[in-house]
């Protein structure tokens, strides 16, 4: 974990440039008192992001008169949930805590509403996607404010060579820098084609099929493409419907063309295999991108962000959202909705989302066509559509619309992916899978 503290005298030069954002907040000298607060904020991929973050904090500390603590806690080992249950348990530490996709509906009793502070930014930044609504929005209340730092499209990052040389795609063509998407003929059908052709000339596309998130993210994506819902949004369990059925006869065929050891993949496969060039595809936000960026500027040259392919039921695109959460217990309740209003401003989101070289895409509807993702490269462009600018594709999460008690136990158990492996790799039959399925949601239930 890293620490920044900044005295109330105390202002650094890094917050200069970022202080215009302080300027349109909407702050009332004397609505806040000063004080203390402590911030805990995830501590990005990306070398170098956290500057954007803690530059609009300092500055919104020197304005306001206070003294802030910002402590950056790592995701990775899990320090950042942990560090979430043990300040729930305690009912003490920071004031604002940085919160996963999921985490707003687990600790709704001990989250501070922020209705006031959402309706102000809604007014000024659009509204809010509808997948974060559905994260973020608990028994009718905003529980936590959309953070833009670690907030990824997690849809197709993919070789320009590689796709035209084995699959005949121009993917540059068909999501051309600057211009709506080309990409009707872009759906399941062509994907699995694609997969094949690349896996016979060597270059498998890299999707995994294990339990954390970037294959539970990439397999949910591809059953809601075909409305394989495994429980609905009232909580009624549906994995025994046809759709379902589809959807795994699906990956059974997208699975022959996948690594072997798929199964055993966890989230820094795909980035490995993509850096080191012996894939055509992976399903990722721009991490693999940048480090090859500055390891391997040969494959960063060839990379292309763009739109997932479209399903029967719709084009639907792996999507995570983080939030920022006031803890009911903080001692400085007044002056966290004010910093969050200040991080959330379209000026301290710009230069967050530039400091992550456009990795964090914001979840308000007019924020998604910033200079960053057009000018970013090289080549110039490839994050064009990474931030959906067209609306051309339906952001959602693995599990939803189920219940949250329900959805995050689908997710965290990979569900999804346990039931392709049976399907496609261990080769059990259909309805035993199903059964399977429908035995564990049963004991979701039960929780």
């Amino acid at each position: 974990m890293t620490r920044r503290t900044i005295g109330r005298r105390r202002f650094v030069k890094t917050t200069v440039a970022l202080s215009s954002a302080m300027v349109a907040a909407p702050f009332v000298r004397g609505a806040y008192a000063a004080g203390k607060l402590s911030v805990g904020l995830w501590d990005h991929w990306v070398p170098g992001a956290n500057a954007g973050a803690e530059a609009v904090a300092k500055a919104w500390a020197e304005k306001e008169k206070v003294d802030l603590q910002i402590d950056f806690i790592t995701s990775q080992g899990n320090k950042l949930i942990l560090t979430a249950a043990a300040e729930a348990q305690a009912r003490s530490g920071h004031d604002i805590l940085a919160l996963g996709s999921w985490d707003c509906a687990r600790y709704a009793d001990q989250l501070t509403p922020v209705d006031d502070v959402m309706a102000s930014l809604v007014k000024q930044n659009g509204k809010a996607s509808a997948i974060t609504t559905y994260l973020g929005v608990i028994d009718g209340k905003w529980l936590g404010v959309p953070g833009t730092p670690g907030a990824q499209f997690k849809g197709p990052t993919s070789r320009i060579d590689l796709l035209k040389q084995h699959a005949g795609i121009d993917v540059q063509a068909m999501y051309p820098a600057g211009a709506p998407p080309k990409a009707d003929n872009w759906t399941y059908d062509t994907f699995l084609k694609a997969a094949a052709a690349c896996h016979k000339a060597g270059f498998p596309f890299g999707i995994g099929l294990g339990t954390t998130a970037d294959s539970v993210d990439t397999c949910g994506a591809f059953f809601q493409g075909f409305d394989a819902e495994l429980v609905n949004a009232k909580g009624d369990i549906t994995v025994k419907s046809d759709n379902v059925r589809k959807a795994l006869d699906y990956m059974k065929q997208l699975v022959a063309y996948l690594p072997t050891d798929a199964p055993a993949w966890d989230d820094a496969s795909n980035n490995k295999m993509f850096v080191a060039g012996k894939t055509a595809l992976i399903m990722n936000p721009p991490s693999a991108w940048a480090v090859a960026r500055r390891d391997r500027p040969e494959v960063a040259e060839q990379t292309w962000h763009h739109g997932m392919a479209a399903g029967p039921a719709g084009r639907y695109g792996p999507f995570t959202t983080p939030f920022w959460g006031v803890w009911n217990f903080g001692k400085n309740q007044s002056a966290a909705k004010s910093l969050l209003t200040a991080l959330s401003q379209a000026d301290a989101i710009e230069a967050m989302v530039k400091a992550s070289a456009g990795y964090d895409i914001p979840a308000f509807a007019n924020l998604t066509t910033m200079k960053v993702w057009a000018e970013e490269g090289p080549p110039k462009g490839t994050l064009y559509h990474y931030s959906n600018p067209y609306n051309h594709q339906i952001l959602s999460i693995a599990a939803a619309p189920a219940p949250h008690r329900i959805a995050v136990q689908i997710y965290r158990q990979g569900l999804q992916t346990q039931m392709v492996v049976r399907y496609a790799i261990k080769n059990e039959p259909m309805e035993k899978v199903l059964a399977f399925a429908n035995n564990e949601l049963e004991g979701y239930m039960r929780v």
